[in-house]
């Protein structure tokens, strides 16, 4: 790990976790901004409390994640608490206050990413001191992202940067809102752009022009009659609320007047996938049904036309098995005897699929409060959250998560 650039005194008794997240939702980290501000402040925070900091910048300069590690992390396999730093926006939506200032009524913490997922990251780094002290055996490992809610890009360096410097992690859990369930399993997706490029000319003459909007159309209808084979004979997963893949076109731009043949279209498509599918490959034989049969009909009219492909997300599932030592671990730390699987994607996917590392989503509050107004988090949720972090603690340390204290007052 690199060495301290700068530190924070630790602050008099221990840190409060709703002012902890007071301070995260305070930091504008919508994902199309920087989160310099946040990093920096959470680095000099956690350098300030003795763990050690690697800084993991993106190839902008504009953002950073940050693998903070306590424990024999240089030796020894550990776990991981994975959060994101990046927020959506919420320009537009009827906030009762300020989203950037976290406001407490009735229980209920207000403020954007309280829930979706700074109340997590608030948790943990209020934990962070009881780490540092406890002298851990296997060390823990908290993985700070950026720009999840834009297709999980920021941890995909940021496992890179791990696995070069730590012993592959015996496992990880990714603290997205399920009100701490225990989740195994989301669906992958893959979503892309496609441009239809034809040849405009007047309605009149519609034969001369190349309709760039019905070959559009001709690739949605694709991708949905694979939407529904899929659903009449694909596979099932019963743990998931749609137990099956679905596929679907959401955006379509194309035309500027009645009486001109449209010479350009553009239709952004989706698959989600459950475990059984590759969201991927059924995007790619889309994709493929576009450039290799439409688009040569196209050019047959005009050869300056054609189909342009632009990737938007892609991402994969995860599956983890109900049977797993990290899941029968994060059931006994949250004291949950059953698991589920939900439809939203996380970063758990990319930590067993680039990392190795086999994952397990739990986290304090509700995915249906996420990305709306008024989102919030309750101090009972938090106060949830911190019991699985101290017994994860004391299991690093002593090897037993019998332990029903908890961490600290919320």
């Amino acid at each position: 790990m690199t060495e301290p650039a700068q530190t924070v005194p630790p602050p008099s008794g221990p840190p409060d976790p709703v002012a902890l997240l007071g301070t995260l939702v305070a930091f504008d980290t919508v994902s199309d901004r920087s989160n310099l501000p946040l990093i920096d402040w959470a680095e000099a925070y956690c350098r300030g409390h003795g763990a050690a900091v690697e800084r993991v910048p993106d190839p902008t300069g504009r953002k950073a994640a940050l693998l903070v590690s306590v424990g024999p992390f240089e030796t020894r396999p550990g776990y991981v608490l994975s959060g994101h730093s990046d927020v959506v926006p919420a320009e537009g939506q009827p906030w009762s206050s300020d989203p950037f200032a976290l406001r407490e009524a009735g229980g209920r913490l207000y403020g954007r990413g309280t829930s979706d997922m700074k109340g997590f990251l608030a948790v943990c780094l209020a934990l962070l001191p009881e780490m540092v002290a406890a002298d851990l055996a296997t060390p823990i490992h908290l993985a700070i992202s950026y720009d999840e809610e834009v297709g999980c890009l920021g941890v995909r360096p940021l496992i890179a940067r791990m696995l070069e410097r730590v012993p592959r992690p015996l496992g990880c859990f990714v603290g997205e809102p399920t009100g701490m369930d225990v989740v195994v399993g989301h669906k992958g997706k893959s979503a892309a752009r496609l441009t239809f490029r034809g040849r405009a000319s007047h309605s009149a003459l519609a034969p001369q022009g190349v309709n760039a909007v019905e070959y559009a159309a001709r690739f949605i209808e694709h991708v949905r009659l694979s939407a529904e084979a899929i659903a009449r004979d694909g596979a099932r997963d019963p743990l998931y609320d749609v137990p099956h893949t679905t596929g679907l076109s959401s955006v379509v731009r194309g035309g500027t007047a009645l009486n001109i043949v449209p010479d350009t279209c553009s239709v952004a498509f989706e698959y989600r996938a459950i475990g059984a599918d590759d969201a991927a490959a059924l995007a790619a034989a889309a994709i493929g049904y576009a450039t290799g049969t439409l688009a040569p009909l196209m050019r047959a009219g005009d050869p300056a036309c054609g189909v342009d492909v632009e990737p938007l997300i892609d991402y994969p599932g995860l599956d983890t098995d109900p049977e797993a030592e990290i899941v029968t671990l994060a059931k006994r730390l949250a004291g949950r005897n059953g698991h589920a699987k939900v439809s939203y994607g996380t970063e758990g996917g990319l930590f067993e699929r680039l990392g190795g590392v086999p994952a397990v989503v739990i986290g304090p509050g509700s995915i249906a409060r996420a990305h709306r107004a008024d989102e919030y988090v309750t101090r009972d949720e938090l106060e949830a959250c911190a019991g699985f972090v101290w017994r994860l603690i004391r299991t690093c340390t002593t090897g037993s998560a019998s332990s029903s204290r908890g961490a600290l007052p919320v």
